[in-house]
């Protein structure tokens, strides 16, 4: 009897909850909360598990609700949470909605969390959850360890700067565990929160890497499967740090390979797969082992380890490039096989074998890949027919990859597999989603009660019921369009207006996936437009409709789009399209434009909305660095269509473009800021002196960052502020020396660096050789040439060297030999322009005329391929 009274009375309040309309019931239903846990803990006392549970539903629809229900209650019913989510005497069911109401305060309340101080004690009941044993026959999604995973990956996402001391300290302690199960916990946290605390963990990497890298070597199997899957999670979120330690990382992974246990040969081959896919040359010493484990791996193995084994040679291949022909042919023979299974059971490892020969050729190239091409072809077309969506997405890849190494050559096959595209463009994805957008905190008349921070919280999405294959699907589909556009070009003719259509449609799809692929697609459509239309008599009309929905398109998306990666997106295809087609093709469009990206610097667009309406801590406010270095794309793309016509724009965009150079900024703000106006400062010209004043300090400033990309945009902006900001810029000449001259030392380790810092001292010479003392800076000067990586600074630096030459300028002719040596350098690098060459040329050219026969001792000890690169500009040679 006691047990039904209890239930209704639970069931009651839960009910309660729907009709609730006002601030006044808001704050009584919030008396109840203590009365709820009091019931609900007799109730655990007395064995009654499944009236308890009710409880939960109960906290689930207030964590739900739009109106801020929960106040400071949020604390309780965090310890309740905890209590039952700790007990192992509880039914697991019980413990994991439990768990799942912590992990949706996480998700949807983290301000709450973090206000009153609840990160600290839910990371203590976590993290240990993560080392308790779950029964082999228990359901695993509700295993403890697997849920509490769930919860610490959540707290990772949305609050990294308090969940990664915590949990390191945790793997730290637990990794010399004697138990087995806690060294797998300590592995398995620093995995899981490897996608949330990526920024913090990159600075922790060593220590990090020695905790996974040691149970890499665990004698315990669990241990060794758990350190591979981190090891695989760091290779996807820690880049571009985590390749850096190839040299200790990559012989871990392949002894690992030879591991006695399956599971742990398999997160192995994951983790080289994913870490694999980054490097560059640095894979070449590996090269020969990794094929040779790969390929045999790739014949004796079940289907599962088969589809991991593919996925890691695409990653060797990728990285390998031109090194990877000699295994080509092999690889290309098996996939054959794959490419024909036709079992239900066989066509995840079909998918992955057509996406391996897509990824192959773009390694080996057109040349070597077309003639065996239409057997590959023919079976990816066949691979339509089997009502697989993995299938298709991958095929789609894969004639995505085709379209990019063959260019005309893939016309052929567009009438193949054009109609294959728009028919996976035009499934039906079976989505239902049902988004509770009454987040305003005044609706229902409940603003007057908000005590806390849970208003400016996350809504909630319910109900999303996805067929997530079609969506992928889609997305693969929609990204082989705009490449078959760009790369077949006017040929695209028969395809332009019906993909044209899909793209539309897709720009406002409800998933973010394909939004992204139809904004870089569209971009694509307009080169194929504009090379389709160029040849036609009214085919300047044509290409200006095509021209006016794309960019209607980008700054709807600017300003409405709520996904900051598809933004960025529309910012860099804008500055693309600007570069391309010039200001006049993008006059008509230029006040949108201007205010949109007035909007994104001001942080009111519609993807910076959550941020902005929470009271999050200034050094928490993580804006999204992708999206405002895309912004900050276009103000040079502006300035460089515009030139000095830009100066009225720029005045708009100043004050909240140096909002993101505050001091209280992160580093890659200020650097953003630093890089945008040097950009515009060389484009606009001489507009810029009016606010050398106001950029000067912090100009100088960054020279002496920590960070050698700031140390690196400072030095080309001095130099671009110096030459042109006029007389503005002359005051600030002996600060600017002062700034650069460490950078030209020994103890600056980055040559990009330096290469900037000679080019802001060439731009200086340039424009103002007599207010630079030539005698003390040229030693120091000519010291770093040639440049060593950054060949874009080039021709400011050569031209400079080559106009005090020519001008026979008596400081520069005192340093004859190293001149010589330098010139040759040039003159045999593979990376400096014929243009440079010339400019170096015609400087060696004027020394031999002043010195004639005095230059032969200096040439005579060159190497002979300098020698006789510096002989083709001697005179009358």
């Amino acid at each position: 009897m006691r047990q039904a009274v209890v239930s209704e009375l639970l069931l009651l309040m839960g009910s309660f909850l729907e009709f609730t309309n006002d601030g006044t019931e808001v704050v009584k239903f919030r008396e109840f909360i203590p009365s709820i846990l009091n019931v609900s803990r007799q109730c655990l006392a007395a064995g009654e598990e499944d009236v308890a549970v009710i409880a939960f539903e109960i906290f689930d629809e207030l964590i739900e609700s739009p109106a801020p229900l929960l106040g400071d209650s949020v604390k309780s019913i965090v310890q309740f949470s905890l209590e039952v989510s700790s007990s192992q005497n509880l039914d697991s069911n019980t413990r994991h909605q439990a768990i799942q109401i912590i992990s949706w305060l996480a998700k949807y309340k983290a301000n709450s969390l973090k206000k009153q101080k609840l990160v600290t004690p839910i990371l203590q009941v976590m993290c240990p959850l993560l080392a308790e044993s779950s029964n082999v026959d228990e359901d695993d999604d509700l295993a403890p360890d697997r849920a509490a995973a769930e919860v610490i990956d959540t707290m990772a996402l949305n609050l990294s700067r308090h969940v990664f001391p915590l949990v390191f300290e945790f793997a730290s302690i637990s990794s010399q565990n004697v138990n087995p199960k806690f060294r797998e916990a300590s592995v398995t946290a620093l995995g899981v929160v490897s996608e949330g605390c990526a920024e913090l963990m990159k600075d922790k990497l060593e220590p990090v890497l020695q905790i996974v890298l040691g149970a890499l070597r665990d004698p315990e199997q669990m241990v060794r499967g758990a350190a591979s899957f981190a090891l695989g999670q760091f290779a996807e979120h820690l880049q571009p740090e985590i390749i850096c330690h190839y040299a200790s990382v990559l012989p871990c992974i392949l002894n690992a390979l030879e591991d006695v246990s399956d599971e742990v040969k398999e997160k192995s081959y994951y983790a080289l797969a994913a870490f694999c896919e980054d490097m560059g040359t640095e894979i070449l010493p590996f090269l020969d082992p990794l094929m040779g484990k790969l390929l045999a791996a790739l014949q004796n193995s079940s289907r599962n380890l088969q589809e991991t084994c593919m996925s890691a040679i695409g990653s060797v291949a990728a990285a390998a490039e031109q090194a990877f022909i000699p295994y080509a042919e092999r690889v290309l023979e098996l996939m054959k096989v794959f490419m024909v299974l036709t079992d239900d059971e066989d066509l995840r490892a079909r998918a992955r074998a057509t996406e391996l020969v897509g990824i192959v050729a773009m390694s080996v190239g057109r040349t070597r890949i077309e003639p065996i091409l239409p057997a590959f072809v023919e079976a990816a077309i066949s691979g339509f027919g089997l009502e697989f969506s993995e299938l298709r997405e991958y095929t789609h890849g894969f004639f995505s990859n085709l379209a990019e190494i063959m260019d005309d050559g893939f016309v052929k096959y567009l009438p193949h597999v054009a109609p294959l595209a728009f028919s996976s463009c035009n499934l039906d994805d079976g989505s239902a989603v049902d988004i509770d957008e009454s987040d305003d905190e005044n609706i229902n008349g409940f603003g007057e009660v908000s005590s806390d921070d849970e208003a400016h919280d996350e809504p909630r999405v319910r109900n999303i019921s996805i067929r997530t294959g079609v969506l992928d699907e889609k997305a693969a589909a929609t990204q082989a369009l705009g490449l078959f556009a760009q790369h077949t070009k006017g040929s695209f003719a028969p395809y332009l207006e019906e993909s044209l259509k899909i793209l539309v449609r897709h720009s406002g799809y409800f998933h973010e996936d394909v939004r992204l692929q139809a904004i870089i697609a569209l971009k694509h459509i307009l080169t194929a437009a504009h090379a389709i239309f160029q040849c036609q008599n009214d085919g300047s009309m044509k290409a200006k409709e095509v021209l006016d929905t794309v960019i209607n398109i980008y700054i709807k998306t600017m300003t409405e789009d709520d996904d900051k990666e598809v933004v960025a997106q529309a910012c860099m295809s804008i500055a693309d399209i600007i570069k391309d087609y010039g200001y006049m093709a993008l006059e008509p469009y230029l006040s949108q434009l201007v205010d949109a990206t007035l909007t994104l610097l001001q942080e009111e667009s519609a993807c910076q909305q959550l941020e902005n309406g929470s009271d999050i801590d200034d050094d928490d406010a993580e804006h999204d660095e992708i999206l405002m270095d895309a912004v900050s794309d276009l103000l040079p793309a502006f300035a460089k269509s515009m030139g000095s016509h830009f100066a009225p724009i720029f005045a708009k965009l100043f004050e909240p473009l140096m909002k993101f150079a505050r001091a209280s900024r992160p580093p890659q703000d200020r650097t953003m800021v630093v890089a945008c106006l040097a950009e515009v400062a060389q484009d606009m010209g001489a507009p810029i002196a009016s606010y050398i004043d106001r950029l000067m300090p912090l100009v100088l400033k960054e020279l002496a960052s920590s960070s050698a990309t700031n140390r690196r945009n400072a030095a080309f902006c001095a130099g671009e502020l110096a030459k042109n900001g006029g007389e503005s810029s002359l005051k600030y000449y002996n600060d600017i020396l002062r700034g650069l001259y460490p950078l030209f030392g020994e103890p600056e380790p980055d040559d990009a660096v330096r290469d900037n810092a000679a080019g802001a001292v060439a731009r200086m010479i340039m424009v103002h050789p007599q207010s630079i003392p030539l005698n003390q800076v040229l030693p120091v000067f000519l010291r770093v040439l040639p440049l060593k990586e950054d060949h874009e600074e080039s021709m400011a630096v050569y031209n400079c060297v080559s106009m005090l030459v020519l001008s026979s300028n008596p400081q520069i002719l005192s340093h004859v030999p190293e001149l010589v040596n330098i010139f040759a350098q040039v003159l045999v690098s593979p990376a400096e322009t014929s243009e440079v060459k010339a400019q170096v040329g015609r400087a060696f050219s004027h020394l031999i005329s002043l010195y004639g026969q005095e230059m032969q001792p200096l040439l005579s000890n060159l190497p002979p391929a300098h020698a006789n690169a510096l002989a083709a500009f001697v005179p009358n040679s």
